[in-house]
């Protein structure tokens, strides 16, 4: 797959992670450091930049994620926005040129199995929802008996016993 360096407007056959999000993710980093000597008197000082922590950067990706600009290749080469009414984007944003494929159909090409016959949460308003991810397709509701351990016990020394415990939940399943 052909990624493009939103700085030059060039194609580039590396990772866009460390091409054009790799200031994002380093804006997030912290100094962390350490201090050595006897009795805590930090006669030496190590320090070093630590990531922040993987929700926070995964948080961040995903919002450049969504707000990617679409674009297209210019006869001279170079990239143009698709819809001239958005900014152009900054060397900070994500920009694509192809569009997603439809992941709710199988596609052997992607790898996409599609969403039919996967279990959703009826409840959920997320990418778990029943609405989103059956992509209108509607759902067909049907009972499950789970049993799980319960009322857990530790026993001196040194065994955990539970007894089973089953309950008829309601699933949903993608149509």
């Amino acid at each position: 797959q052909t990624l493009w360096d939103n700085q030059s407007g060039s194609e580039s056959t590396t990772n866009p992670l460390s091409l054009s999000q790799l200031p994002a993710v380093y804006k997030l980093a912290d100094v962390a450091c350490k201090c050595h000597g006897v009795s805590g008197s930090c006669s030496l000082k190590t320090c070093w930049l630590q990531l922040a922590d993987f929700r926070k950067v995964g948080d961040l990706l995903k919002e450049k994620y969504d707000s990617a600009a679409a674009m297209r290749i210019s006869r001279k080469g170079k990239l143009e926005l698709v819809n001239n009414r958005f900014n152009m984007p900054t060397q900070e944003d994500l920009v694509y040129v192809d569009p997603s494929p439809d992941y709710c159909l199988p596609n052997e090409t992607t790898g996409s199995l599609g969403t039919q016959g996967r279990l959703c949460n009826k409840s959920s308003e997320g990418m778990d929802g029943c609405e989103l991810m059956c992509c209108g397709r509607g759902y067909d509701q049907f009972k499950s008996v789970q049993v799980e351990r319960c009322h857990c016990k530790f026993h001196w020394c040194c065994y955990v016993k539970c007894k089973k415990c089953t309950e008829i939940v309601d699933q949903y399943v993608c149509k």
